[in-house]
C-alpha cells in the first residue's frame, strides 16, 4: 500500500507540479478558462434576457432534436447546475481540468471531457427510449430534465486520470463519491454520471492495456 501511494504521489502530484512550474499559467489554461466561463454563464443566468440566450445555446434535454443537443453540448460542459450555486463545483472543475491538462495534454483533456458529457447525453436518450418497465429505463417525463452540465465532464476526467495513472486515491476521492451518490439517488443526472464513468473507464483501461502491451514488446 505504501508503494502504491508513493507511486501515485510521484505520478500525479509531483508530476503535475513539475509541469506547472515548467509551463506556468499556460499549463492550466483550460481550468482558468472553464472557471471564467462558468462564472460568466452563472451571472448571465441571473438576468432574464441573457438567461434565455444561455438556455437557447447551451441547455440540453432529451426532448430536443438530437442535432440541437449535439450543437449545444460543448457549451453545456461549462453551464452550472441551476438549482445549485457554482462555488461548490468550481474547485472540482479547476482540479479536474488542471490536472488533466498538465498530465495528459489539452487535446486529450477536451476529448475526454466532451466524450463524457456526450456519453451522458446520449445515454439519457437511450434510457428514456427503453422506458420505466426495464431496470435500465427511466420514465418519459425525464426527457424534460436538463442535462448534467459540467459534472459529467469533471467526473469523466477524474475517472480517466485514475485509470490511466493508476491513482486509487484520486478515484476514492473524486469518482467513488459520485458513483455512490448516483446509485443512492438514481435520477436521470445520476444515471448519466454512471454512463460517463463506465464509458471513460472502459476507454482508459483499453488504452492502458495497449500501452502496457506496447511497453512489453
Amino acid at each position: 500500500m505504501r508503494g502504491v501511494l508513493r507511486r501515485e504521489w510521484q505520478g500525479v502530484a509531483v508530476a503535475a507540479w513539475r509541469e506547472l512550474r515548467s509551463r506556468g499559467a499556460a499549463g492550466v489554461a483550460l481550468a482558468v478558462g472553464g472557471t471564467l466561463a462558468m462564472l460568466v454563464l452563472h451571472g448571465l443566468e441571473q438576468i432574464p434576457d441573457p438567461d434565455r440566450v444561455v438556455r437557447m445555446l447551451g441547455e440540453v434535454r432529451a426532448d430536443q432534436p438530437l442535432w440541437q443537443s449535439l450543437l449545444r453540448t460543448p457549451l453545456s460542459v461549462f453551464i452550472p447546475t441551476r438549482d445549485q450555486p457554482p462555488w461548490g463545483g468550481i474547485p472540482r472543475l479547476v482540479l479536474a481540468f488542471g490536472l488533466a491538462q498538465l498530465l495528459v495534454g489539452w487535446r486529450r483533456t477536451l476529448l475526454v471531457a466532451y466524450g463524457a458529457t456526450l456519453a451522458g447525453t446520449l445515454g439519457a436518450r437511450v434510457m428514456i427510449a427503453i422506458g420505466p418497465g426495464h431496470w435500465a429505463g427511466v420514465p418519459a417525463s425525464y426527457a424534460h430534465d436538463v442535462d448534467t452540465g459540467a459534472s459529467a465532464a469533471v467526473v469523466g476526467l477524474f475517472t480517466y486520470l485514475a485509470v490511466r495513472l493508476r491513482a486509487p486515491v484520486l478515484c476514492l476521492a473524486f469518482v467513488v463519491p459520485t458513483v455512490v451518490g448516483s446509485l443512492l439517488n438514481p435520477n436521470l443526472a445520476g444515471r448519466e454520471h454512471l454512463v460517463a464513468v463506465a464509458l471513460v473507464a472502459g476507454v482508459a483501461a483499453v488504452r492502458q492495456g495497449r500501452g502496457g502491451l506496447a511497453g512489453s514488446g
